[in-house]
């Protein structure tokens, strides 16, 4: 999920009664729930070791106890610094480092669970099981959960400001309930998506969108309206895409196309799986798809200059997980999202590589 939505289900999971045991239980929620996220600093290194680490061994179940354990040192940094400008020398009263710890395993949790949902997936159990694990029922930008979560840390805000007027007594603790009833209607909406996922891939098995026998099918989801998937079907030389709505149980073409032909695999196609974006890509592209797009350059980047007598190709890779028309606001030059490009000199030889429009260093 995206960084939003980690922050407020770390706060609402910190207000729903953990903030009752410690103090600091909050701020050690918001945090933890997010800080596996700090991999995307390998993008300074360039987009091919940014989609490398992303979502890699800072989001393993090893990584958690370790994330939580930053989160509270750099809390009891804080504490200190706090106390030091606080007559007497102390710190913040009722700090228990146990509960603050444990809130902080919780909420790192969080971040492995929500991540799971959607469909670009996690490896919990990376390097010792390299395989990618994805729900693919959730989007990664979901309203209804925003709408939630907000919901319940904003109106305990109101409420206060509300006692106040009249002059009532405020407790100490704020926002239970709210968070409790975001949480329990975070859990609700991914169970009615789950089950709507399920039927969605049980309409693609009773009613087929091709002749040809299926080797595999999935179902992506949009925001919103968790009837309506995305269908993609693969063959022996095609893959097949449709819209589904599981409400009305009806299959439709999909509006950006309908068949995809798998594209031969060139000598360059073979050379451009073997370099470092490559062997990435295609670890991580459950759904790839590489073409030999010829002298056409890649967006973003220049083209090798070379002698008269050399030669240079576009390999291109792309996901069909994110090339649907929800997506249709496109990444570079009009392409999916996530999309790659290598350079390929001479049918064998390495000469640029780019995502998204970024030329790696």
């Amino acid at each position: 999920m995206e960084p939003v939505t980690h922050f407020l289900t770390g706060a609402c999971l910190g207000r729903a009664g953990l903030n009752r045991k410690t103090a600091y239980a909050t701020l050690a929620a918001t945090l933890a729930a997010e800080a596996a996220d700090l991999d995307v600093l390998w993008g300074l290194g360039g987009p091919v070791d940014e989609l490398k680490h992303h979502r890699g061994i800072t989001h393993t179940v090893w990584a958690v106890p370790v994330v939580a354990g930053a989160v509270v040192g750099a809390i009891w940094l804080f504490d200190r610094w706090r106390s030091t400008r606080r007559r007497g020398g102390k710190g913040v009263a009722e700090v228990h480092w146990g509960w603050l710890y444990l809130t902080a395993i919780v909420a790192a949790l969080s971040h492995l669970a929500l991540d799971w949902t959607n469909d670009y997936g996690v490896r919990p159990f990376f390097p010792f099981n390299a395989r990618w694990y994805a729900g693919s029922f959730m989007f990664i930008a979901e309203p209804a959960i925003w709408a939630m979560l907000f919901l319940a840390l904003f109106m305990p805000w109101v409420l206060g400001l509300a006692d106040s007027e009249i002059g009532a007594r405020r407790t100490r603790f704020h926002g239970r309930g709210w968070a409790i009833f975001a949480l329990c209607g975070w859990v609700i909406l991914g169970g009615w998506r789950w089950a709507e996922h399920a039927e969605a891939l049980a309409m693609l098995n009773n009613a087929p969108v091709t002749a040809a026998p299926a080797l595999r099918a999935a179902a992506e989801p949009y925001p919103v309206n968790p009837f309506r998937w995305h269908a993609m079907v693969e063959t022996a030389d095609r893959y097949q895409t449709a819209e589904i709505d599981t409400r009305t149980g009806t299959i439709e073409s999909d509006p950006l196309r309908d068949a995809i032909y798998k594209p031969t695999d060139t000598a360059a196609v073979e050379a451009a799986k073997r370099t470092d974006l490559g062997r990435v890509y295609m670890d991580w592209g459950t759904w790839a798809v590489v073409r030999d797009l010829g002298p056409e350059p890649a967006p973003g980047m220049h083209p090798p200059e070379l002698p008269q007598q050399r030669s240079w190709t576009t390999v291109e890779f792309t996901d069909l997980r994110f090339d649907y028309s929800l997506l249709a606001a496109r990444g570079a030059a009009g392409q999916p999202p996530l999309s790659g490009w290598v350079y390929i000199v001479d049918g064998h030889e390495d000469g640029g590589e780019a995502m998204d429009g970024r030329r790696q260093r």
